[in-house]
């Protein structure tokens, strides 16, 4: 991804998706690992490798929210809507969102108490210090590939909203068509910036985006807007309750649907598609490292405050977004929201034009670290990625995830997928064995207290592979 100083990351940092792609090149801090040994040998849990990062709590609350409250967001109702048709599914999700919330923050929190103790630098780099070398192309890979699914879900969202956008404006196109509009004229200049520095400052539009984005969905449905009609019954006292304004626009397989599977069908196979999208909407853990890095005064302490208050508003978030959304369209609510909101609707456009610029200005972040990690394991040297390497690796790689995008129409899919293979060893399983690796090494110099988080940490581990199988085949069922 690109690079960036400890200041200057507070606005750049948080949209870099993948840290990894760097880890090659940052030699890790052999002396501080030592250091950090030694003072494991007390029971202090702020003990480890202390920084020179200039981050205040506060800015990296602000850029954890902000990295972890992306596009993904968006596809929360269609996982409610998998396994729910009535109201009362908010329930059982809202309670799942917070607990998956819950189990996300702790993996996060433990990557940088990893670093803490070993001085890692990058997620690469926390496995190498921790579990071992030999195997550190294990989260390598996975790094490599989250990046792939996260730009081709960013391909299929513009696809989506460029034709919603165009429709908008009088112009009727294909999916295909809006998408290669959009690739040619903007995603591939952006993606050939060998300096990605200035596009900093569009970071704010995403969290912007997404807050208006849950505003607006609150109007609409709080107003009624897509409501179905319900007509007079003859005999009765009822009068008939008129359409929503803009229910006539919306196609008819993406109008609002309801029925009687409430709370209890949460207890339904198909509530993984949801869980699993969660895993993909709560990732941030490539960054993980950076972050306690970045922290100034990076106490342990420290740095789960930023983790725990930002994870608590992404939850709140991530909630209000997928209850809002399902409230208003049920189990017809599709992979990207968005599709659900009439084109005539001013409110919703404007929010398709926010989601759409804030992915397009972070879509070059997110592809660098794809790009760096494919060149990667390739082991092609960083004095051979020259200008014309660099730029040869873009154009396979964009065209690529443009053919794939422009034939795959189900972002709850790839949402799901990801989360249940790629985003549960990332979140879950990668983290606590690292924190069993560490504790380990520690030998008798390890506390009580963290020989005795150990196996919760598995647990969180166990439940992160057995969410992933589970996950996955029902993911399939999405096609």
């Amino acid at each position: 991804s690109s690079s960036s100083s400890s200041s200057s990351s507070s606005t750049a940092t948080a949209l870099e998706p993948t840290p990894y792609a760097r880890a090659n090149s940052l030699a890790p801090l052999r002396a501080s690992a030592g250091a950090a040994s030694a003072s494991a040998s007390t029971s202090s849990e702020e003990d480890g490798v202390s920084g020179t990062g200039t981050a205040s709590i506060p800015n990296e609350i602000f850029n954890l929210v902000k990295s972890i409250v992306g596009a993904g967001v968006l596809s929360l109702p269609a996982g409610i809507g998998a396994f729910g048709n009535a109201p009362s599914a908010i329930l059982p999700a809202t309670l799942l969102i917070g607990t998956i919330g819950f189990f996300s923050a702790y993996g996060f929190s433990l990557i940088g108490r990893v670093c803490s103790y070993t001085g890692g630098q990058s997620y690469r780099d926390a496995w190498s210090q921790s579990v071992g070398d030999s195997t550190s192309w294990i989260p390598a890979v996975t790094c490599t590939f989250k990046t792939c699914f996260a730009i081709l879900s960013y391909s299929m969202i513009l696809a989506d909203t460029g034709r919603a956008l165009l429709a908008t404006a009088g112009v009727q196109t294909s999916r295909t068509a809006a998408l290669l509009g959009i690739t040619g004229t903007a995603l591939l200049p952006l993606c050939l910036l060998k300096n990605l520095s200035s596009l900093a400052p569009f970071s704010l539009l995403g969290i912007g985006g997404m807050f208006y984005t849950t505003v607006a969905m609150a109007a609409r449905y709080l107003g009624g807007a897509y409501k179905l009609g319900v007509p007079a019954v003859k005999g009765s006292k009822a009068a008939a309750v008129p359409a929503g304004k803009y229910l006539a626009d919306v196609a008819t397989n993406l109008q609002p649907q309801f029925g009687n599977l409430g709370a209890s069908a949460a207890l339904s196979p198909n509530t993984f598609i949801l869980i699993s999208m969660l895993s993909t909407a709560y990732m941030a853990h490539f960054n993980a490292p950076k972050f306690f890095v970045e922290l100034k005064d990076n106490t342990i302490k420290r740095y789960n405050t930023v983790v725990g208050t930002s994870f608590a508003i992404s939850v709140l978030l991530f909630a209000l977004v997928g209850s809002l959304g399902f409230l208003t369209f049920g189990n017809a609510s599709s992979g990207l929201i968005l599709n659900n909101y009439s084109g005539k609707d001013a409110l919703m456009s404007l929010s398709r034009v926010a989601v759409a610029v804030s992915i397009v200005f972070s879509y070059p972040l997110i592809f660098a670290g794809a790009r760096d990690g494919w060149l990667d394991l390739l082991k092609i040297p960083a004095e051979k990625r020259t200008n014309s390497t660099l730029n040869k690796a873009t154009l396979a790689i964009l065209a690529g995830v443009t053919v794939v995008a422009s034939q795959l129409k189900e972002l709850a899919f790839i949402m799901s997928l990801a989360g249940a293979t790629l985003g549960n060893a990332l979140i879950y399983v990668y983290p606590a064995l690292m924190f069993r690796s560490t504790v380990k090494g520690m030998g008798e110099k390890a506390s009580k207290g963290l020989k005795r988080e150990v196996p919760f940490a598995m647990f969180s581990a166990g439940l992160g592979v057995v969410m992933g199988c589970i996950g996955a085949k029902m993911a399939f069922g999405l096609l």
